[in-house]
Parts: structure tokens; C-alpha cells; sequence
């Protein structure tokens, strides 16, 4: 007889296991012949990421292979278990490669006091962890990118480009880069996060050695609470803004 958890789990996969391939036909992610890479961090979206574009990888049609990179920034004071990724990407039949950078000498000066970089630690460790990203995928020769954003990082994504971009823009579903042969897909974007940690903690997925410094003190953590404030409003404002969002992309 299974338990509480293990029925909750087998649900909870289910459904995330729905949104994942609905993701997939609604917004075209993948096609035969496809080689995408995915962006590993060791947090639980990307293993998310992992098991579930593993699985699908194993599938007949449509036929498309998947790589795991797991990026480490010298500068960021955060540690993850490359063995346990390593494991984890064995289970699912996905290789792993290990990639090093470092963000230099230039970005770490005086002159970018006023830039967001300085302001926002975040973008400068995201900014040199996707030029690795690129470079690999060239090299390895993958057509897709595939990150583990989901439904309340886009909506977030959009706020933090209002509020301090005065931009309505965001981070979609599938991008075609300009200057290079990539896609850029994101297979959980119709995944709530909360889902996501629950499904988490009932795989029992390992967290990170040493969180990054920032992660509690960063721009996206100030939007996540300014979201919560805006559910005081209007409880649906998260399906308002996704909505908002699949409008303006039609429009693209």
C-alpha cells in the first residue's frame, strides 16, 4: 500500500509531467534532429529540467539527444556536489560536462559603481555563466538551449523589466538568437514554482553544498515579495500577468 507522499508524488508528477509536454507541443520546443543542452546549476529547476527532458529524450518521436552543462563562477562563493549531479544525469542517460569561468578584472573596477551590474550581482554572474553556455553549445554542436525557468520566473522577469527597465519585455518561451544558430526554450514555463519545490522535497533532490551569498538579497527576491504584496489585490495576478505576457509574444 503506498503512502501519503508516494501518492502525492505520483500526482504531482503526473501533472508536472502534463505541463512539460504541453509546454513542449504548444510552443513547438523540440523537433527531430534536435541537440539541446541544458543549463544545469544543481538547483531544482534544472534537475526538474533534467529528469523530465531526459525521460522525454528516451521517447521514439520526436528523436533529439540532450547534454547537461553545469557552469562554476570563480568569483561566486557557492558550492555544489558534481558527483551527485553527475549521478543524477546518469540515471536520465544525460551526459554531463563541467565548464569553469570567471567574471575578470574589468567588471570587478570602479567604473561600473552606477551600472546594474554593480547593483544587481545576479546579472554580472548570469551574463559570463550563459557566454559559457553559448560557447559550449557552439562547440558541442547543439541547436537549443534549454533553461529551467518557470511560469513565475517569467512573470517575475516581466516586473523586473518594468520596474527598473521601464521595459514590457521578458524572458519566453522559445527565442531565436540574432547573431548565432540557438534557440533558447524553456520547457518549464507553464510549471509554478511551488510545484516545483514540493516535487523536490518528495524526490528527496539534494541542494547545493553553499547557496550563493545573494541569493536572499537580490533583485528578483525583492520582486518575488512585491508579487505577493500585488496577490493581496488580486489572488489571480500571477494568470493576469502570464496573460499579458502570451499577448504581447502573439504580437512579436
Amino acid at each position: 500500500m503506498k503512502s501519503p507522499e508516494q501518492i502525492e508524488l505520483t500526482r504531482l508528477q503526473s501533472r508536472l509531467t502534463k505541463r512539460f509536454h504541453k509546454a513542449c507541443t504548444d510552443f513547438s520546443l523540440i523537433e527531430d534532429g534536435d541537440h539541446i543542452l541544458i543549463g544545469l546549476s544543481g538547483g531544482k529547476d534544472s534537475l526538474a529540467l533534467v529528469e523530465l527532458l531526459g525521460k522525454r529524450a528516451q521517447i521514439f518521436v520526436p528523436r533529439f539527444k540532450v547534454t547537461a552543462i553545469h557552469v562554476r563562477v570563480r568569483e561566486r562563493a557557492y558550492i555544489t556536489d558534481i558527483s551527485y549531479l553527475q549521478s543524477f544525469c546518469d540515471e536520465f542517460h544525460v551526459p554531463l560536462i563541467v565548464r569553469d569561468t570567471e567574471i575578470g578584472e574589468r567588471h570587478a573596477t570602479a567604473e561600473f559603481t552606477n551600472s546594474r551590474a554593480a547593483k544587481d550581482p545576479c546579472f554580472l554572474c548570469s551574463w559570463y555563466r550563459r557566454k559559457a553556455l553559448f560557447a559550449a553549445a557552439q562547440e558541442l554542436g547543439c541547436n537549443k538551449i534549454a533553461f529551467g525557468h518557470h511560469k513565475d520566473d517569467i512573470v517575475e522577469t516581466l516586473l523586473m523589466n518594468l520596474v527598473f527597465e521601464g521595459k514590457f519585455t521578458t524572458i519566453y518561451p522559445k527565442l531565436q538568437m540574432n547573431k548565432m544558430p540557438l534557440q533558447l526554450i524553456r520547457p518549464l514555463c507553464l510549471i509554478e514554482e511551488k510545484d516545483l519545490i514540493r516535487y523536490a522535497e518528495l524526490r528527496g533532490y539534494i541542494k547545493q553544498k553553499q547557496l550563493c551569498p545573494f541569493e536572499k538579497a537580490s533583485s528578483r527576491s525583492d520582486i518575488k515579495q512585491l508579487v505577493t504584496r500585488l496577490e493581496q489585490l488580486n489572488p489571480e495576478v500571477r494568470d493576469s500577468l502570464w496573460g499579458a505576457i502570451m499577448r504581447k509574444q502573439a504580437d512579436l
